[in-house]
């Protein structure tokens, strides 16, 4: 096999939000951006694909943005970020601010196609408004990340 080199774009809207945030309101359960999502672009009085890959931790912080959610949780395979994953000098991150995320985002501290991206979607949601704030833990930490007790806290 091979593989095509395609663009990967941040996502400018999700056009379906509105629905979404009816039904979140009405206490369904909604999965969305699931893969990041179908990219299309507006010809005319239509929406054409185009061959593009969006990220699906920048699709869930540019839905949560637009349908004005107070928090964003991004679930992944640990319970929490690690500054140093898998090495010597780990360590775990229970609660931090953007200005050090960016920080050790900057310095390197997390892996690109990995961590990286769910730290870059973490700080625009929190910079999208007041009272913003991100949960970064696995799903069996879920509810305890959500009541406090797990998880990072951004």
């Amino acid at each position: 096999g091979y593989r095509k080199v395609v663009a990967s774009p941040l996502p400018q809207s999700i056009l379906e939000h509105q629905l979404i945030r009816t039904l979140a309101d009405g206490k369904n359960i909604v999965i969305a951006c699931g893969g990041g999502g179908i990219p299309v672009i507006k010809k005319e009085n239509t929406y054409e694909g185009v061959e593009a890959v969006i990220d699906k931790d920048f699709a869930s912080e540019k839905l949560a943005t637009l349908i004005e959610a107070d928090t964003l949780m991004i679930l992944t395979n640990v319970e929490n970020v690690f500054i140093n994953f898998n090495e010597p000098n780990q360590q775990q991150i229970d609660d931090i601010d953007v200005a050090t995320l960016k920080k050790y985002a900057a310095q390197g501290k997390f892996a690109e196609g990995s961590m990286l991206p769910k730290i870059e979607a973490a700080i625009r949601f929190v910079e999208s408004g007041e009272n913003k704030k991100v949960i970064i833990t696995n799903l069996e930490q879920a509810y305890e990340a959500l009541i406090g007790n797990k998880g990072t806290h951004i």
